[in-house]
């Protein structure tokens, strides 16, 4: 999941670990009656460990609404774009997410997943003996190798006709330069359509740097991306905004949320860059 990070504090090692904090989140919602989606690996990929993070950094635990409805919208957008047509889907930075397993998947769809090797050994010796729905295949790679991606989107590009690319929880990791950089890298392939992002506006990323972001960059795994202009800061380097979803509003609609976070939701005029905002976009290529 983006740089090699260093070993620092107990509670987030290194950048691999916020895999397993979020799949902790995915198992919790697999418990409810009325779970948006259901993921039987994440309790399993998580470990003790996942759970041990979300309960000891600052606020860990309490914003389990966000994840749950940025992996909702993540599967909505993802489910439309292989009714559509889509044949072949490259998840950077994977984490422990477990689609390829858990959704209802056409079993000639190709699933990529590219992250770093430690992450990777680790996924699959947990489901050595599970069956995923789909060709899946794993692929160990530094995203920030500009060489080794560049090298590896044009190895892809031939593959199918409608490539998908899925970025869930990568971009803030990096520098509004170096997700530009990607970006563009992404348009250069012909047959990649549309890339499912995650993205932050500026008063939400001073928020997370300040409270769990703290011990996050401790770690290596710094906070970095929120910008201003929110999806349409793609739109120089390649990719055309189509939809944005909130993740607030879609917790709040299916009764995610506490009480008081109903006085984050956006006005009549949208929200402002300084306000707390976090959503999933789906790009397109113009």
């Amino acid at each position: 999941m983006g740089p090699q990070m260093k070993e620092l504090t107990p509670a987030v090692r290194n950048i691999s670990d916020t895999a397993r904090w979020v799949a902790c989140f995915r198992a919790l919602e697999t418990q409810r009656p009325d779970a948006l989606f259901r993921d039987p690996y994440a309790e399993r990929l998580a470990g003790e460990r996942g759970f041990e993070i979300a309960n000891s950094l600052p606020g860990g635990s309490k914003n389990e609404w966000a994840w749950v409805a940025r992996t909702y919208l993540f599967d909505q957008f993802l489910l439309r774009e292989v009714r559509e047509g889509a044949e072949l889907v490259l998840n950077l930075a994977a984490g422990l997410d477990a689609r390829p397993y858990r959704m209802e998947l056409p079993a000639t769809l190709q699933w990529i997943e590219v992250d770093l090797p430690e992450i990777i050994s680790y996924k699959a010796r947990i489901l050595r003996d599970d069956q995923p729905k789909c060709r899946l295949e794993r692929i160990s790679m530094d995203l920030s190798d500009l060489a080794m991606r560049r090298s590896y989107f044009r190895e892809l590009n031939p593959l199918a006709r409608k490539i998908v690319v899925l970025s869930e929880g990568l971009l803030i990791y990096f520098t509004p330069e170096e997700v530009a950089a990607l970006a563009r890298d992404l348009s250069m392939g012909s047959h990649f359509s549309s890339w499912i992002i995650d993205l932050a506006s500026p008063g939400q990323l001073k928020l997370m740097q300040r409270t769990t972001g703290k011990r996050l960059s401790e770690a290596g795994a710094a906070f970095k991306f929120g910008p201003s202009e929110r999806a349409d800061f793609f739109v120089p380097h390649g990719w055309q905004p189509k939809e944005v979803k909130g993740l607030l509003e879609t917790a709040v609609h299916f009764k995610r949320t506490p009480s008081e976070m109903l006085a984050w939701l956006p006005g009549p005029m949208g929200t402002p860059g300084d306000h707390p905002w976090t959503g999933v976009c789906l790009l397109k290529k113009p």
